[in-house]
């Protein structure tokens, strides 16, 4: 029997991934993954089996990654960001159910509320909320409690999956959401191919953001009452300064 890492790759580079995760990828036998996400390391490791399933296909890719493991051959689940935040984790586990074999080491990666805020500055020093916007898996309903709920309690805000082609106005309608308690000038920011070529980070403010361009490719922050531009760079402070 072999064994399953699921993988946390972090946002796409090299010098993002953790030392744990590249030592899991050099010591497996077949990577397992997203074609996206296979693509961006496929040159870092040269002479592995690499198995890919197209996006909506997640239970079969598990069940792929499991299945080799079955045959005695030491697997890597490669999920972008973090493995278990939005990533595979949870599901190896559902599949494999009550076993305990093949063995399952869940190696955690750098997730892009981490990455995407550094590119920014620093906007979640303070207590935040991190909410997908794709209700391929979640009722928009739920997604709406959801983002009220954030609001109402002042929390920093993450957004992920903001716009797709199956849903261009998530995106706007979440701004009118948050819109019915925060202010139109509250701070917020787009993290753009974070890790990746083509980087870029950008502050506007939450009116701003109701009618901005994003796509799949982003992450969006909304800050709390506290968040304020400083030298250019998006900041929420905690308060040090006043103990």
């Amino acid at each position: 029997m072999g064994k399953l890492y699921v993988v946390g790759i972090g946002p796409g580079s090299r010098e993002d991934m953790t030392l744990r995760a590249d030592r899991a990828l050099r010591g497996c036998d077949v990577i397992v993954g997203y074609h996206v996400y296979v693509d961006l390391i496929k040159n870092e490791y040269p002479g592995k089996e690499y198995m890919t399933t197209p996006m909506t296909r997640e239970a079969d890719r598990c069940r792929m990654a499991l299945d080799e493991a079955r045959r005695g051959r030491d697997v890597a689940m490669i999920c972008s960001g973090d493995s278990g935040i939005y990533g595979m984790a949870a599901l190896i586990y559902e599949l494999r159910g009550t076993d305990t074999q093949p063995e399952i080491d869940v190696i955690p990666g750098l997730t892009a509320a981490c990455s995407g805020a550094a590119v920014l500055g620093a906007p979640l020093t303070h207590d935040f909320a991190v909410i997908s916007l794709s209700d391929r898996l979640t009722a928009w309903e739920t997604i709406e409690k959801r983002l009220e709920a954030a609001s109402e309690a002042d929390l920093s805000i993450v957004l992920y999956n903001p716009v797709s082609h199956g849903r261009p106005d998530h995106l706007r309608r979440a701004c009118e959401i948050l819109l019915r308690r925060l202010p139109e000038d509250r701070l917020c920011g787009i993290a753009r191919n974070i890790g990746r070529e083509g980087e870029s980070g950008r502050v506007l403010t939450l009116g701003e953001l109701k009618d901005a361009e994003a796509d799949m490719f982003c992450t969006v922050f909304i800050g709390n009452a506290s968040t304020e531009l400083i030298g250019g760079r998006l900041v929420t402070p905690r308060g040090y300064r006043d103990v």
